[in-house]
């Protein structure tokens, strides 16, 4: 039986909240954009639904959920989890907000918790303001993000730009005061009309106190809310639903092909690292402006290496490097570079190349759609928040795909050699 869903507004976000259900104990099927009508869902204590959905139009992105909701409705799932990234990623206009009052509508909820803390990964949410480590979101990097330039760390304050519902807050005094504080204090704002309630919470047992016992049919938040809904849910279960054991191994045979389209100060330092360790190509657009020639001329580089050993090829840049590429390429240079690797990669996969590590959200989003995959075992972590996951097929592979920011400087170079 499947106890929850989770619907994440991007790939690498759905491995993040898949990884913190395993880590609770679940069996854990993840699902890559929105299912099909009549596809079968794999048996599960869990299902993660990723979507790539955080930056497109509101209207579009609450096409997608609603039409995932009636599908998971017809598999059987009553209970439900919006989970976006702990740094809130979003505009003015959307698309937590938007989604939020969409999945309160369609479930009936009668209030949202918002909670994007994620202690595992240093964000923390106090007085209704989120922080990464130290510094309040909006003096973080988050600030220039070229997207979703996060600009106020005062989430009722932001989320209230994004809905017409009221929002409120539970501060960090009543979750300290326990589970029936939380509940009292919920039940108080939802009767004065208020819709969706930013959760404080700086340390796990915060997000436990959050978690326990709620009847709600909704909850939203990052990966950090997702795992102590999961140790929640992992107390009540029946001993014989026991965990999916680790995915198949790949063929090792065919070595690991490692792509990187991030440009994140942590990709790009775990970049620099591999390339000292593993075979590597850059692929520059101010050298090579046209997408085919840049494919082939991977393509043609990867085919001559060692297919047993790890490779590297990345198109992730500094700043003056992406300022040279979009000059070359034009304005949409990092959608057509994400579409050149994804591309890579199913030429790759096409000559036998069975395991494949991606740093960065979109170009895993890309990749992803361009091999096909529909759904994936999710495995063991190779980082907090990233998976091994292996596709549900005859010919399995092994994907894994990583948030820009996460991991270790030396997190391609070990993955790749695992």
């Amino acid at each position: 039986m499947t106890h929850i869903a989770v619907i994440a507004d991007d790939y690498t976000g759905g491995t993040d909240a898949a990884a913190a259900l395993r880590r609770s104990g679940l069996r854990v099927v993840m699902l890559f954009g929105v299912p099909a009508p009549g596809s079968t869902l794999q048996e599960c204590d869990a299902v993660v639904v990723g979507i790539k959905f955080r930056s497109i139009a509101s209207a579009e992105a609450c096409e997608y959920v609603e039409r995932t909701v009636a599908w998971l409705r017809e598999n059987g799932v009553t209970r439900y989890f919006y989970k976006y990234c702990s740094t809130f990623d979003s505009t003015p206009a959307g698309n937590i907000g938007p989604v939020c009052d969409l999945l309160s509508t369609l479930t009936g909820a009668r209030y949202t918790i918002v909670c994007p803390a994620t202690p595992l990964h240093l964000r923390t949410t106090y007085l209704g303001h989120l922080f990464v480590g130290d510094k309040l979101l909006s003096d973080s990097p988050m600030r220039t993000h070229p997207l979703t330039p996060m600009t106020d760390s005062n989430l009722v304050r932001w989320l209230s730009l994004q809905t017409n519902s009221m929002v409120g807050s539970l501060p960090l005094s009543v979750v300290r005061a326990g589970h029936e504080a939380v509940i009292e204090r919920v039940n108080s704002l939802a009767g004065q009309g208020v819709r969706h309630i930013v959760a404080d919470a700086t340390d796990n047992s915060d997000l436990d106190t959050i978690a326990a016992g709620h009847d709600e049919a909704l909850m939203t938040g990052g990966a950090g809310l997702v795992e102590a809904l999961g140790r929640a849910l992992g107390v009540s279960l029946p001993a014989h639903e026991q965990p999916l054991g680790r995915p198949g191994a790949s063929d090792a045979s065919s070595g690991t092909l490692v792509l990187a389209g991030s440009c994140s100060e942590a990709t790009l330092e775990q970049v620099r690292r591999a390339r000292l360790a593993m075979p590597a190509l850059q692929l520059d657009p101010g050298d090579i402006s046209d997408a085919v020639t840049l494919v082939d001329t991977a393509v043609a580089w990867n085919e001559a290496q060692d297919q047993t050993r790890p490779r590297l090829i990345y198109t992730s840049a500094d700043a003056e490097g992406r300022r040279r590429g979009a000059i070359a390429m034009g304005p949409d240079t990092p959608q057509i570079l994400e579409q050149v690797l994804a591309r890579i990669a199913l030429r790759a996969v096409e000559r036998g190349t069975r395991r494949i590590v991606v740093a960065g959200g979109e170009t895993s989003g890309a990749v992803v759609a361009e091999l096909g995959v529909q759904q994936v075992l999710v495995g063991d972590e190779a980082a907090p928040g990233v998976p091994w996951c292996t596709t549900v097929s005859s010919d399995p592979i092994s994907l894994l795909l990583k948030s820009g920011n996460f991991g270790g400087p030396d997190f391609l170079t070990e993955t790749a050699s695992a």
